[in-house]
């Protein structure tokens, strides 16, 4: 039991220390308990959302969290930021996760493949050049995917070939394919005249 004046608990023989004495502590208390029943109601507004795209400071995409309902109605659910977290959505949510693992460790294990290609492989690529081999322009990424498709067969990306420093002379260069985040190759490439 609270005292009104001072909001603490009251002594022993129930009386306030304030002048005059307290009457209205009972008055307090019951406000005191509305105020926690009113939280606890507040809880219940909560709504668990699965995520489908990373939405600022809530969560990434296939995160399960909890949000005010009105801001789940009002912004997430029509914007499809998010579903609602029922039973359903959850297992939806479980079988997709484990199809993701399975389409990355089938990509993984055709990086290694083509990753194990490419390191045996070589690629010429002829370009102009001048006097003392000096070549006229670089090689590009672009001019050594063409040479990979039309020698090897292989379609690599050329915004994939990683060239550390501009092929500008003659000889034979190694450089870097990502094919995936965790397999990098690395091509021979010799470079000749006309």
């Amino acid at each position: 039991k609270f005292c009104f004046h001072l909001f603490r608990l009251l002594p022993p023989q129930g009386k306030c220390r304030w002048i005059g004495g307290c009457r209205r502590w009972v008055e307090v208390w019951k406000q005191s308990e509305e105020k926690k029943s009113f939280w606890r109601k507040k809880e219940k507004f909560k709504m668990e959302v699965v995520l489908l795209e990373d939405v600022k400071a809530l969560g990434k995409k296939g995160q399960v969290v909890k949000v005010n309902d009105g801001y789940a109605r009002n912004f997430i659910l029509p914007k499809k930021l998010g579903v609602e977290a029922t039973s359903k959505n959850l297992n939806d949510l479980k079988l997709q996760k484990a199809n993701d693992a399975k389409v990355a460790a089938e990509q993984l294990a055709a990086a290694k493949e083509l990753g194990e290609k490419i390191e045996k492989s070589k690629v010429v690529v002829s370009i102009k050049a001048g006097e003392g081999g000096r070549a006229f322009g670089a090689v590009s990424s672009k001019e050594i995917a063409k040479a990979a498709a039309d020698q090897l067969g292989l379609d690599i990306d050329k915004k994939k070939i990683v060239i550390p420093d501009a092929i500008k002379s003659l000889g034979t260069y190694n450089v870097n394919i990502k094919l995936h985040k965790d397999v990098t190759a690395t091509l021979t490439v010799k470079v000749e005249a006309k």
